[in-house]
């Protein structure tokens, strides 16, 4: 499978293109300044590109058999402003469709998840007040992509509360709207076990035109 990652040098779009390579696809990493970062893997090819720009988009995923946008809503080190994340879903839906390629795994965040029924955690009164921007942001691009992507095989996957390091297990459990949390009342996933979910998706797809969720 030729896989095209936009944002494949962060944190989570790195271990999605490493996964992606171990497994044997071909792997296109699309970042705004690939001369000033370092490929996550020698077998990864850095290219130029805008995943809030539709013709962007188009012209690299062109080809492709899937794509995945693992874009941060938040700055980067090098300086370059926050995207949001509804026009970088809006730009995302119209190039893949000019450019032909229908399947596409984005990477959203675990916030609309419910903790109780119709309680999404980002409505909650104690939800950090630094990350609700970013959140809202998050909520409306899980929108576009229920109302206006008619005719692509969408996926959108949400992490736990918490997604950081940790090790490789090759396990997770899934849900559909409701947050998991372990016996320990933990909501947490390691970043390369969601891109062990992520690839196991995009290889036999479970969750076509819909959201699911993953934690241990």
């Amino acid at each position: 499978m030729k896989l095209v990652i936009f944002g494949a040098t962060g944190n989570v779009g790195s271990r999605i293109a490493r996964e992606a390579v171990s497994r044997g696809h071909e792997v296109v990493g699309v970042v705004r300044q690939p001369d000033e970062v370092t490929p996550p893997h020698p077998r990864v090819a850095l290219v130029k590109g805008d995943a809030t720009n539709a013709a962007s988009v188009a012209a690299v995923v062109r080809g492709a058999d899937a794509a995945v946008s693992a874009i941060s809503p938040r700055p980067n080190a090098r300086g370059l402003a926050a995207p949001r994340l509804a026009d970088n879903a809006r730009a995302v839906i119209a190039g893949l469709r000019s450019a032909g390629v229908k399947r596409v795994l984005y990477v959203g965040g675990g916030s609309t998840l419910e903790i109780a029924p119709g309680q999404q955690l980002l409505d909650q009164p104690d939800f950090p007040e630094a990350y609700k921007a970013e959140a809202l942001d998050g909520r409306e691009a899980l929108a576009i992509w229920r109302n206006e992507a008619e005719g692509l095989d969408w996926t959108f996957l949400s992490p736990a509360i918490v997604i950081g390091e940790g090790e490789r297990t090759g396990r997770y459990r899934t849900t559909d709207e409701t947050m998991l949390f372990d016996e320990q009342g933990n909501s947490f996933i390691s970043y390369d076990d969601y891109a062990v979910a992520v690839l196991d998706e995009l290889e036999r797809p479970q969750h076509v035109g819909r959201r699911f969720g993953v934690a241990y």
